[in-house]
Order: C-alpha cells, then sequence, then structure tokens
C-alpha cells in the first residue's frame, strides 16, 4: 500500500514515515505545496495524509485540483487547523476523514487501514477470491487453508491485483506501488517481474494455477479460473 504524507515540519513526518512503515506502508513525503502538487497529480496513492497549511500554499486548493482531476486517491487531513469551516470544507471537496493534531499514531495509522479497506474491498477486513484468502490487516494469505508466506512486495502486489480482479494492472502502476517514487530511477521494469514470477510461483505451487495472466505490452490481470 502507497503513502503520500505531506507535512512540512520534519520531526513529525519522520515519525510518520518510521511508523508507518512498520505497518509495512510504502511512504512518500512532501514537504511543501509545490512537491505535493507534483506528486498527488502524476501518481496515485492508496492514502494521502494532508496538511493544511503549507509553504507555498494551502492544502484545500490541493484537494480542490484532485477533485478537478477526478482523482480517487484516499485523503486524510491531519491538521492542526481544527476550524469547524475547514472541516467542512475539506469534507465537501472529497477528503475522506479529518485528524486534528497533535494525534496519536497508533490512531492515525488505525484510520489508513480503514480507509484502504472501505475504499479497496468494501470496508471487509478479509479478501477472499476462490480458496484464497487475504487478510489485510493481518498481512497474511491462505490457499485451501494453508498459510502461504509472501514477501511485504509480494502481499502488496497481490491486493493491488485483487483489488482489480479481471482489469489490467498497468506496469508502471505496480512499479509505483511496491516501491514508491524509487520506481522513478528504475532503468527497466525488471522488479516488477521479478516480483510477478515469484507470487506466480508461489501462487501456482499453492494450487491456483495461472491466475497471474500477462497482458503483452501492458501489465498483468489477476483472473482466477475454477480450482
Amino acid at each position: 500500500m502507497k503513502l503520500l504524507i505531506v507535512e512540512d515540519e520534519a520531526e513529525l513526518a519522520a515519525s510518520l514515515v518510521s511508523h508507518l512503515q512498520a505497518q509495512h506502508y510504502v511512504c512518500e513525503v512532501a514537504a511543501t505545496y509545490a512537491a505535493a502538487e507534483d506528486k498527488m497529480l502524476l501518481y496515485d496513492y492508496d492514502c494521502i495524509l494532508l496538511d493544511l497549511t503549507l509553504p507555498g500554499g494551502d492544502g484545500l486548493t490541493l484537494l480542490r485540483q484532485l477533485q478537478a482531476q477526478h482523482k480517487a486517491d484516499g485523503v486524510i487531513i491531519t491538521s492542526a487547523r481544527n476550524e469547524l469551516d475547514d472541516r467542512i470544507t475539506g469534507l465537501h471537496l472529497g477528503a475522506d476523514d479529518y485528524l486534528p493534531k497533535p494525534f496519536h499514531l497508533s490512531e492515525l495509522s488505525a484510520r489508513v487501514a480503514a480507509l484502504v479497506r472501505r475504499r479497496r474491498f468494501n470496508g471487509a477486513n478479509t479478501v477472499v477470491a476462490g480458496p484464497l484468502t487475504a487478510d489485510v490487516l493481518a498481512r497474511t494469505v491462505s490457499v485451501h487453508g494453508q498459510a502461504l508466506p509472501l514477501t511485504r512486495s509480494e502481499f502488496d502486489l497481490l491486493l493491488l491485483l485483487l483489488s482489480n480482479q479481471n482489469r489490467v494492472v498497468m506496469k508502471s502502476t505496480i512499479a509505483e506501488h511496491v516501491s514508491g517514487d524509487m520506481a522513478e530511477h528504475f532503468d527497466s521494469f525488471e522488479p516488477v517481474y521479478t516480483h510477478v514470477k515469484n507470487l506466480k510461483r508461489k501462487l501456482t505451487e499453492a494450487g491456483l494455477g495461472d491466475c497471474i495472466r500477462t497482458v503483452y505490452g501492458l501489465g498483468y490481470r489477476f483472473e482466477l479460473a475454477a480450482v
């Protein structure tokens, strides 16, 4: 799962990254309005943690841009500006939640997890595809009731494919999803091919057959046949 932390307080941003990475999220940081604008409009995120008071601009303006571009990223406003008008405006502009500062990191991570489940998996803690069950909170996978060990990247890739069943997921989307802004430095999609190859092998060995289909020149599609 990929998050964007829009926060100009360096110490707080570092604490958020440390805490959320420990929860197995891929985290990117934008400390200014301009940096946040570039990332939010160019890339897709499972959740954006958005401060409203930023060097160079206002976070509510960023929300308006997301709305104008019809972007579907989840947004949690995290701001010391706890005025009722700001909260109402933010929610009307498409924010999913509003968490005033100061907040507990454990509450923040719980709200992020709830938002991701709600947006990607209709609020469910588990995702079921035939004999496969993925527990989003525990980050575990089982097939026919048997545990299937996956790396963090393999688990994130599987959830991405499961949330887009029978739809093509582009290679570039996979690269950004499992590697964040590090994907910009890739010379090729070799890391994507490696993650997909390893996940396909594990799913096949678990008895799911060829459920990750290659769409040549584009990406991959999760399509579960009768098993």
